[in-house]
C-alpha cells in the first residue's frame, strides 16, 4: 500500500472570468522514503494539487471539487479542514516547505517560538526538550551558532538562512512526508545547491518521503526517483527520472528538456523554446490542451479529446496519442 495516494483530485476557483480548473483530475502516489518531482512551468497546477491535499485552499473563492487523498488508510479530504484530525496531519504527519520564506516565516515571533510551537502540539514535548531539540536542528541544517542565533527574528537571518530555518520547522516532529514547493526560487545558485543537499541528507537521516513541486529540471534530475510532469491542470507524462529524462514521450516534456542548456552540447547550438504559452484555464479546449503549442500534432489531434494517461513500459505513462518513437 502506498504511503500516499491521491485519485482524480480536481480543485477549481471560482472567477469573473468563470470556473477554473486548477487541477482537473490528476492521480499520483507517494511511497515511504521516496523522493518525487512535480514539475511545469508556472500555471500549471502543481502548488494548488498540494495545498489541496492538505486543506490549505482558501474557500472561497476555491473548492476541492472531488477525489480523494489517501494517507495511510484514510482519506483526507473527508476530514473538516479545520477540524482536529487534519490539523494532527499538517505538521505532524504531513508538513509544507514554501516558496518565499520571508512570507511563510512570523515576522513578529523569534525562530525559536516558531519551531518549538510545532513540537509542543504535536509532540507533547515541554518547554525545555522542545528548545533543545530545536537548537539541535538548527545545528543539522547549517545555521552557525544555533543557541545564540536561536532568539533571533526571520529578518536578522539572510534568505538561505531562512530557507533552512524552514526545513527545520518542516522536519522538527519527523513527519512521513515533506512537501517542498519550489524551495529555491529566491536563492541564487550557490545557496540553492547547499540547501537541497542539506534537505535532501536530512530526509534520508529521518527517512522522510518527500514531494519535490519545482519548475527546475535540473533539481528533480538529481535527487528524484519518480517525475510527474504536469500541464493545465492535467499530469501529462509520469515515470522514473530514467524513463522522463532518457525517453520522454510527450511533446510537452521534450520540449521542457530542449529548453534547458546542457554542459554535453556545443556551446553553437541554441535552445528551443516552447512557442506560445499556457491555455486560460477558464475556457479549455474540448481538445488536447497542448495542441496549440505542439510540433508533433497530427490531424486526429485536433478531432479527438484531451487523451487519458496510456502506459507505456514499466511505470511510464503519457497522455499523448502520438508515437513519438
Amino acid at each position: 500500500m502506498h504511503l500516499l495516494e491521491v485519485k482524480n483530485l480536481r480543485t477549481r476557483f471560482k472567477t469573473d472570468e468563470g470556473i477554473v480548473n486548477a487541477v482537473d483530475g490528476i492521480s499520483y502516489f507517494v511511497d515511504e522514503g521516496e523522493i518525487i518531482g512535480l514539475v511545469g512551468e508556472s500555471g500549471c497546477g502543481k502548488s494548488v494539487s498540494q495545498l489541496s491535499v492538505l486543506q490549505l485552499i482558501p474557500t472561497p473563492p476555491g473548492e476541492i471539487a472531488g477525489g480523494q487523498a489517501v494517507f495511510e488508510g484514510q482519506d483526507l479530504l473527508q476530514f473538516a479542514s479545520k477540524g482536529p484530525e487534519m490539523r494532527e496531519v499538517r505538521g505532524g504527519k504531513i508538513s509544507i516547505i514554501f516558496q518565499e520564506p520571508m512570507t511563510s516565516l512570523n515576522p513578529v515571533l523569534t525562530v525559536s517560538r516558531q519551531l518549538t510551537e510545532s513540537m509542543e502540539l504535536h509532540l507533547k514535548l515541554d518547554r525545555k526538550s522542545s528548545r533543545s531539540k530545536a537548537i539541535d536542528l538548527l545545528r543539522m541544517v547549517g545555521i552557525p551558532d544555533a543557541e545564540k542565533r536561536f532568539g533571533n527574528f526571520p529578518h536578522q537571518f539572510s534568505g538561505g538562512m531562512r530557507q533552512r530555518i524552514m526545513i527545520a520547522i518542516a522536519l522538527s516532529c519527523q513527519p512521513k512526508i515533506v512537501v517542498a514547493d519550489e524551495p529555491t526560487t529566491a536563492l541564487d545558485v550557490t545557496t540553492q545547491a547547499k540547501v537541497l543537499e542539506v534537505m535532501n541528507d536530512l530526509v534520508r537521516r529521518f527517512q522522510t518521503s518527500l514531494v519535490l513541486v519545482t519548475h527546475n529540471l535540473g533539481v528533480v534530475a538529481r535527487y528524484a526517483h519518480r517525475i510527474y510532469v504536469m500541464y493545465a491542470g492535467r499530469i501529462v507524462e509520469s515515470g522514473t527520472s530514467k524513463d522522463i529524462f532518457g525517453n520522454a514521450k510527450h511533446p510537452y516534456t521534450i520540449g521542457l528538456l530542449r529548453s534547458v542548456p546542457r554542459l554535453d552540447e556545443t556551446r553553437k547550438d541554441r535552445l528551443v523554446p516552447i512557442p506560445g504559452s499556457l491555455p486560460d484555464l477558464a475556457n479549455m479546449p474540448g481538445t488536447c490542451a497542448f495542441l496549440p503549442r505542439c510540433a508533433y500534432a497530427k490531424e486526429d489531434c485536433r478531432r479527438e479529446p484531451w487523451g487519458e494517461l496510456r502506459w507505456i513500459e514499466g511505470q511510464h505513462y503519457t497522455s499523448c496519442r502520438v508515437d513519438m518513437g
